[in-house]
């Protein structure tokens, strides 16, 4: 039996983590040995959105500070900030497809396209069974 994604499936892309103040996080990181490789603003339903991705060797991790009351959210947990592993992709549509024809739920009726990296980047994402949040994306 073929294992699903076998030929498009390229790894671990990047970890996401919601946090309350983008520029306390980024020198936070940075004491660790992350640079910055990407930040991007953008507007959503409740206002802007800020993204930026850290890189040390081959881990990346992308800090997203979001408006109103999702960024209360953030500030009430205590744990489980980790918020969506992703996973890098060659081909996000041929992924999106393989993926729901296999009975998989994807929580988008196709694709994003976020105005990420330099030609941006295309992502959409499923649930896994204890909730977590499981993001296919493939950088154009």
């Amino acid at each position: 039996m073929t294992q699903l994604l076998d030929r498009n499936f390229q790894g671990l892309q990047h970890l996401g983590v919601p946090v309350t103040d983008i520029e306390i996080s980024k020198t936070f990181y940075a004491r660790l040995g992350f640079r910055p490789v990407m930040e991007k603003s953008f507007a959503d339903d409740q206002g802007p959105v800020t993204a930026v991705m850290v890189q040390r060797g081959s881990m990346v991790i992308e800090l997203y500070q979001q408006p109103g009351e999702r960024r209360e959210e953030v500030l009430r947990r205590r744990d489980g900030h980790i918020d969506h592993v992703a996973f890098s992709v060659q081909d996000i549509d041929a992924a999106f497809e393989e993926l729901r024809e296999a009975g998989f739920e994807p929580q988008q009726p196709a694709p994003v396209e976020l105005p990420f990296w330099e030609k941006g980047c295309k992502y959409f994402s499923i649930r896994g069974p204890g909730g977590e949040t499981l993001e296919f994306n493939q950088i154009l």
